[in-house]
């Protein structure tokens, strides 16, 4: 039986693929990876340490084509890297798959239109450049792992933002309505608040509703139960919220000015693995609060930075708005910096910088906070009561209460009752 011709310039394997050296030791030769990303089927690629082609192909994105994926990499050599596209979205599951095999996954953003214009657009070009751009250092940022409580809060966040969107429809709609009311109806719901309104329009009882009046209250009914069902929702959510922050890093939710929103913006902004952030300044870059350098010849100025995750970067904004209305060193700082002449825009700028050098801390190295369930079950050991902790301590009952429930949360508070307790606990 004769063999089929080898192709000139390479061997071909039985799918069909051509090698460039059918003599070299593939397992001593190392590779890098690129994927370009999509729905239903991802499109790899293999280069190597020069950067040459030497392959391409597509697989599913399942999890069965994940395995053959990496296993048809590793049939080229050793695999270094793999930069993956859309590791946020349809490569999130080839990037934990990858993850969890001990190869090094590179995100890599969509090429810039200037490359496209040149060398045009298709899926091989751009799993290539995926792969170039992991193998030269130009894409060198590492992924969320997206496996832990934090792509938890993630998906929360998702449903109570959708919750919180169809809320307000909601409550939008029955003011309309409202305002194209027959007279009897609009004359009694228009000067309410949006609560008030709810609360009135759902007591409505079904009647005709073959006239505009009874037709009006069955929808104002609906809308106003439907409002009073997402708030039921958003609050279950809130409490779930509050529940995993509180697990994955107290001493964040502990920071002046940080409530479980802002907690969880920021969680997700760093991920389950916030340590793939280098620096507090790569941080600042990924929130959009450190300036962007815009010199030119004899004028050296910076920018704003427009980019980044602008949901950090709000989050930031709400931590400096709560201090310099109460925290007195910020209020301190805003006033010295008034009068220096500086704007509130810029002092806000300066305060959003400093908050997301504290911030980085908090995120990658958190100190150890007293979690408000561990001290009320030492209160409890030792027969103390509330009263007595709050006399000791300097402050209300109420507030100890609160911090025992995890409803509010004070780092300074929490380790002054921690030492108190302690010995009582141990001789209880």
């Amino acid at each position: 039986m004769s063999r089929p011709p080898v192709p000139a310039g390479g061997a071909t394997h039985p799918d069909g693929e051509q090698e460039a050296h059918p003599s070299m030791h593939h397992q001593d030769r190392e590779v890098t990876g690129g994927v370009d990303t999509h729905g239903d089927v991802h499109v790899a690629a293999v280069i190597d340490s020069t950067a040459r082609i030497l392959g391409a192909k597509s697989f599913d994105a399942t999890p069965s084509g994940y395995k053959k994926l990496l296993a048809w990499m590793r049939r080229h050599g050793t695999v270094v890297s793999v930069g993956v596209e859309g590791t946020g979205s349809f490569g999130a599951g080839l990037a934990r798959y990858l993850a969890g095999e001990g190869v090094t996954v590179v995100e890599v953003n969509r090429p810039d239109r200037q490359r496209r214009r040149r060398r045009g657009k298709s899926d091989t070009v751009d799993a290539e450049s995926a792969a170039r751009a992991a193998l030269s250092g130009d894409a060198s940022g590492q992924p969320k792992s997206a496996d832990g409580r934090v792509e938890a809060i993630r998906v929360l966040r998702l449903a109570r933002r959708s919750g919180i969107k169809a809320r307000t429809q909601a409550a939008n709609q029955i003011r309309d309505l409202i305002v194209t009311a027959p007279d009897q109806l609009r004359s009694r719901l228009r000067a309410l608040s949006t609560d008030q309104r709810v609360e009135a329009c759902a007591r409505f009882r079904l009647a005709e509703i073959n006239e505009p009046l009874g037709a009006t209250k069955a929808a104002l009914r609906t809308l106003a139960l439907r409002h009073q069902s997402l708030t039921a929702e958003i609050a279950a959510l809130d409490a779930q919220l509050a529940q995993l922050c509180a697990a994955v890093n107290p001493a964040l939710l502990a920071a002046p000015g940080v409530g479980t929103e802002v907690a969880a913006t920021l969680l997700v902004t760093a991920g389950d693995n916030p340590q793939r952030m280098r620096s507090e300044a790569s941080f600042a870059a990924l929130c959009g609060t450190s300036p962007v350098e815009a010199s030119s010849g004899k004028v050296t100025r910076h920018r704003l930075n427009t980019g980044g995750d602008r949901q950090a970067n709000n989050a930031l904004w709400w931590i400096v708005l709560v201090r310099m209305s109460s925290d007195p060193a910020t209020k301190a700082y805003v006033a010295r910096r008034t009068a220096e002449g500086k704007s509130k825009k810029e002092i806000i700028r300066c305060l959003k910088r400093h908050v997301a050098r504290e911030m980085f801390k908090l995120l990658t190295k958190p100190p150890a906070v007293p979690l408000g369930s561990e001290l009320r079950a030492q209160r409890t050991q030792a027969r103390l009561t509330l009263a007595a902790a709050a006399e000791v301590l300097g402050t209300w009952p109420i507030a100890i209460s609160r911090l025992e429930r995890g409803i509010t949360h004070d780092a300074e508070l929490a380790r002054r009752y921690q030492l108190w307790l302690q010995p009582k606990a141990q001789a209880a």
